[in-house]
């Protein structure tokens, strides 16, 4: 397993193959549905949007949290059906240089052309781990726009080791999902 840092630069994200296991340490943050309507329409609207969002590795995910006093703590982090942001997804791209996105289930060739043009891949965690990526989140590093919910939320995290993570959409246009889609293709 190939250990990655964030920000990951645009060299990094180059030269990750297909299929590839990785894990990632460093800063990341969440966002689901909401967020991504929100940071689109604050940026559209030119307010601030959070700094942390700007060449992001984006984890698809709406953490389970508990507060105790100040103090934040993730107890289940598993991925959501990134299909879901599939129209989103490529303006979030292009508009704040997304350099990783980790989610379940791929995304749209619409995406995968935004993670083309600008340098991003999508990393597949696997579904039902939920617990066990919580594990990969070592510090919470603060909240944004929390009014959204807890699972709609802009969670920030520090990750150490978060994975295994598979390449599976790359930013030269390879596609893990299109290949299996194609392979069942019979004559």
């Amino acid at each position: 397993m190939r250990s990655l840092r964030s920000p990951l630069s645009y060299d990094t994200i180059k030269g990750l193959k297909l299929g590839e296991v990785v894990s990632i340490s460093g800063p990341i943050i969440t966002g689901r549905d909401e967020m991504h309507m929100r940071a689109i329409e604050y940026s559209n609207e030119g307010r601030v949007v959070p700094k942390e969002i700007k060449n992001s590795v984006l984890y698809h995910c709406g953490p389970i949290m508990v507060k105790d006093g100040n103090n934040w703590t993730v107890i289940a982090a598993g991925p959501t059906t990134s299909a879901r942001m599939n129209k989103l997804e490529p303006e979030m791209i292009r508009r704040f240089s997304i350099r990783a996105i980790i989610g379940k289930g791929g995304m749209s060739s619409e995406v995968l052309e935004a993670m083309k043009e600008t340098g991003c891949v999508y990393l597949a965690a696997t579904g039902g781990a939920a617990v066990s990526l919580a594990e990969g989140l070592s510090k919470v590093a603060g909240v944004e726009w929390e009014d959204l919910g807890m699972a709609e939320a802009m969670w920030k995290f520090d990750t150490d080791n978060l994975g295994p993570l598979v390449v599976a959409m790359d930013c030269h246009g390879n596609s893990l999902y299109e290949n299996v889609r194609k392979s069942l293709i019979r004559d």
